[in-house]
């Protein structure tokens, strides 16, 4: 599977171990930066990651900030995005399981790098449930398109 992935200064160690696990894995990875520790601010690396998921250029994505709270604030309001900022294994597979999340957030201040490994694990390994969760993954996607649930 093609996955984007991308990290502000603060998560540039964590990108690259993690996009080499992905390639070790068998993904290809689609790395859209950043590659050094120059302050950078992440709202519009979300836009480009995000773009890539909604037209399909990427199957899934990857954003990695300091405690990715900003990260999946920004990515959440691009429509068609479902981040999910996970920081253990338990939300990631929820995430997956129940929400369908197309975008996995992680933040590297608070995450260490095996967690994040196990994380990543969890989150491609773990397939959306579908049934009574598809019904609130529509109620979201409806939420997203400005419609109102009442």
């Amino acid at each position: 599977m093609k996955i984007a992935i991308v990290a502000d200064h603060n998560a540039v160690p964590m990108k690259a171990r993690l996009a080499g696990w992905l390639r070790r894995h068998g993904h290809e990875v689609d790395d859209l930066g950043v590659h050094d520790d120059v302050v950078v601010d992440y709202p519009l690396l979300c836009e480009d990651l995000g773009a890539r998921v909604v037209s399909g250029a990427a199957g899934l994505g990857i954003v990695l900030g300091g405690s990715g709270s900003g990260e999946q604030m920004a990515c959440n309001k691009i429509r068609g995005i479902r981040a999910a900022l996970c920081h253990d294994t338990f939300v990631a597979e929820i995430a997956r399981g129940h929400n369908d999340a197309n975008v996995l957030v992680m933040g590297a201040k608070v995450v260490a790098p095996d967690l994040a490994e196990r994380i990543l694990t969890t989150w491609l390994t773990t397939p959306f449930k579908g049934g009574r969760h598809q019904e609130r993954v529509d109620q979201i996607m409806a939420l997203d398109r400005g419609e109102s649930l009442r």
